[in-house]
């Protein structure tokens, strides 16, 4: 069976993607396949008039030549042996969707539709686009303005097979408060909240600033708590210091999920607080962080570490049912 070029070249996207690899490669192979999905089969099957298409360069190039002529690309193959499979789990088989990702309306990669279609591919029942509020200006967070852009564009690739949710990261600033106004986050499917600022204040301060936010009607979800970094091309971050058991007892009162992020260089929260926080009474939401389609299946990192760690799959948020889970998100 001869492969389709296009595919060879999305599924090598894909492949960078969950290995983390650099974005502008990723993208490059993206771009080179929508470029030839929208080229006139005369122009396809011409490898000079190809070769000199704006956005298809020397490795894409071959990927295309190597799939037009009945062969399995070199680099696809190469990628397939060299990325680490997807890891299979009973609880991995039981999530239903994921409450974190992001757009290239903030720091992810791809558009919108991009996400929704790798999540419909993946068999989710639900997708939170949750792209960054504005003080994160290194993530081009989205102001009030274009936040409110952006939730019908969100909710319009919605079908009968995925929900595609209207959601926020929201940064949780330095005295609590949410970095976004009431009237919008109380317009929004889902809303997670996470510090990405002064990492390393005093616990005392840390502890009153993540108790502030997890008490906030509109939060549902606590983000990576810890914000620690153990490996990966950002290098290393040790975790912040606050009073776990005090923030997760504040989890467990108001409802708010503690985040499982699912992010290799994360592995956030370390198992310790995962056990803490299930001795508290949390519930869990197992979340990629997704920045590209291909980090969607990151979920199965997630997966893996909560039931290593004996997390019940009724505490976790991510295996309900769509209706359930809006409930939740409502309440």
């Amino acid at each position: 069976m001869i492969m389709d070029a296009s595919e060879a070249l999305l599924e090598i996207a894909s492949l960078l993607e969950r290995e983390r690899a650099s974005r502008y490669r990723a993208k490059a192979f993206r771009r080179a396949a929508a470029i030839l999905a929208e080229l006139p089969e005369e122009v396809r099957r011409d490898s000079a008039r190809l070769r000199e298409q704006k956005g298809i360069g020397a490795s894409t190039f071959e990927v295309i030549q190597q799939a037009q002529h009945g062969q399995v690309p070199d680099y696809l193959t190469e990628l397939r042996a060299a990325v680490t499979p997807q890891r299979q789990s009973a609880l991995r088989a039981r999530l239903r969707g994921d409450l974190h990702s992001h757009t290239d309306w903030s720091d992810g990669t791809t558009p919108i539709e991009a996400m929704a279609s790798a999540a419909r591919a993946l068999g989710h029942n639900y997708l939170a686009i949750t792209d960054h509020s504005p003080r994160l200006r290194v993530a081009r967070g989205l102001s009030a303005e274009r936040l409110r852009e952006q939730i019908p564009l969100v909710r319009a690739q919605s079908d009968d097979t995925l929900a595609v949710l209207a959601g926020i990261e929201v940064d949780i600033l330095e005295d609590g408060r949410l970095d976004q106004t009431e009237e919008l986050l109380a317009e929004l499917d889902i809303v997670v909240a996470s510090v990405h600022s002064l990492l390393k204040m005093d616990a005392a301060p840390m502890t009153r600033r993540m108790i502030s936010a997890v008490s906030h009607p509109q939060v549902n979800v606590l983000g990576h708590c810890t914000g620690r970094l153990v490996q990966g091309e950002r290098g290393t971050r040790p975790p912040s210091q606050f009073d776990a058991q005090a923030v997760f007892a504040a989890c467990a009162e108001f409802g708010v999920a503690v985040e499982i992020n699912s992010r290799p260089e994360r592995q956030d929260p370390p198992d310790a607080l995962i056990s803490l926080a299930l001795a508290e009474g949390c519930l869990f939401a197992i979340d990629s962080d997704a920045h590209a389609p291909g980090q969607l299946s990151l979920l199965d990192y997630g997966a893996e570490r909560a039931e290593a760690v004996g997390v019940p799959a009724e505490r976790i948020v991510t295996t309900w049912g769509l209706d359930r889970l809006r409930s939740w998100a409502s309440s």
